[in-house]
């Protein structure tokens, strides 16, 4: 019978898990090296989406953790941090309509809410583009699509974990493990939790947190780098994925400004982060080209964030077959998986069986490579 559970990591998995936990009755302690939604969580896209997601039961793992927001949100009075107003996507090359409409057909053949629009339809939902921006026709879009303030969404879970007897150890980074059947964890102020299981939802940091315990994680981390402007009087309701800059609403009147090239403009040295002011120019100017009324906008900050991605690119979730206390909580998508996968992961902490769902995201399916290697 698990009592007590260290749940790693105070991100959206983090929280996720620990209100999944708390909500069954166990007894929870959340263990951060820094501030709560300070990490990734704090620096995210949080796209919600299972568009164009591969394989199968990764694309529908998404759904359900879209359903999850969805549900999450109108029970709680105040959910107002998940915003579904739908994605469009359109392409300016050849090659990018073909692939375009292959994700398209894939996930309208998956049962996936997905449709083309006009240019005069695409404008009836966001009037203050700028028509010479799309196309005539072709444009994606994929309404139950959306985003989420995830530094909100982790306040309210961890606001339910600890109401319900959950602890939270902040600024004390996890240094040592000792796990067989039960759990010893060593902090740096020097605490040492004795635990029935441990979930590591350390995101970026979840390979060392594995190492502390004997395994070996691959993962493929990158850097993603999001422009936030000052806030403008320009009309943004949803996701929107143009040719040459990704968007959508931050609240208080602000644009969430991302490109694939901008993530490259990012470089680490000596421990501090820069990006290259050239490629932040870029990226604004391209906003500017889909939305004229962003010509007085600014960059008010740029962030960057360390994406946490397993070497597949798929999730890792549940438990570990020879180290039954230990447990994984760690992908990419973390915004669009968290609530729904989080809660799975709680309740196989507990002694359910999920393995239905899980068992694509076992941590065991990097062991032939590993051992090959």
């Amino acid at each position: 019978m698990v009592g007590h559970v260290v749940v790693i990591g105070a991100g959206v998995y983090g929280a996720a898990v620990a209100a999944g936990l708390a909500s069954r009755g166990a007894l929870v302690t959340v263990v951060e090296a820094g501030a709560p939604a300070g990490g990734t969580s704090s620096a995210t896209f949080s796209w919600t989406n299972s568009c164009g997601k591969q394989p199968r039961s990764y694309h529908d793992l998404s759904v359900a953790g879209m359903l999850a927001h969805r549900r999450l949100a109108a029970r709680v009075p105040h959910g107002d941090w998940y915003h579904e107003g739908g994605n469009l996507e359109w392409a300016a090359t050849a090659d990018g309509v073909d692939r375009l409409r292959r994700k398209v057909a894939t996930v309208l053949e998956y049962g996936y809410a997905a449709r083309w629009l006009t240019r005069a339809e695409v404008l009836a939902l966001e009037p203050d583009l700028d028509p010479t921006a799309l196309p005539a026709d072709e444009v994606a879009y994929f309404p139950r699509e959306g985003w989420v303030e995830p530094t909100r969404l982790v306040g309210h879970l961890l606001a339910t974990a600890l109401s319900r007897g959950a602890r939270l150890l902040r600024d004390d980074a996890v240094v040592d493990l000792d796990i067989d059947r039960t759990a010893a964890v060593r902090l740096t102020s020097g605490k040492r939790l004795t635990a029935d299981a441990v979930v590591n939802c350390a995101g970026p940091h979840a390979t060392r947190i594995a190492a502390l315990a004997g395994l070996d994680l691959p993962m493929r981390n990158t850097l993603g780098v999001l422009i936030y402007t000052s806030p403008v009087p320009v009309t943004v309701s949803r996701v929107v994925h143009a040719p040459d800059v990704h968007l959508r609403p931050d609240g208080g009147g602000r644009l969430l400004l991302h490109t694939s090239e901008v993530d490259a403009a990012a470089t680490v040295s000596r421990g501090r982060t820069q990006v290259d002011q050239g490629a932040v120019d870029a990226v604004l100017s391209a906003g500017r080209d889909l939305y004229p009324g962003l010509r007085d906008a600014t960059v008010e900050s740029v962030r960057v964030g360390e994406r946490p991605i397993p070497a597949d690119g798929l999730p890792v979730l549940g438990r570990v077959a020879d180290l039954p206390a230990f447990h994984f909580a760690v992908s990419h998508s973390g915004a669009t998986l968290s609530v729904h996968a989080g809660d799975l992961v709680a309740a196989e902490v507990l002694g359910e069986n999920h393995d239905d769902t899980l068992g694509p995201f076992r941590y065991e399916r990097f062991l032939p490579a590993l051992s090959a290697s």
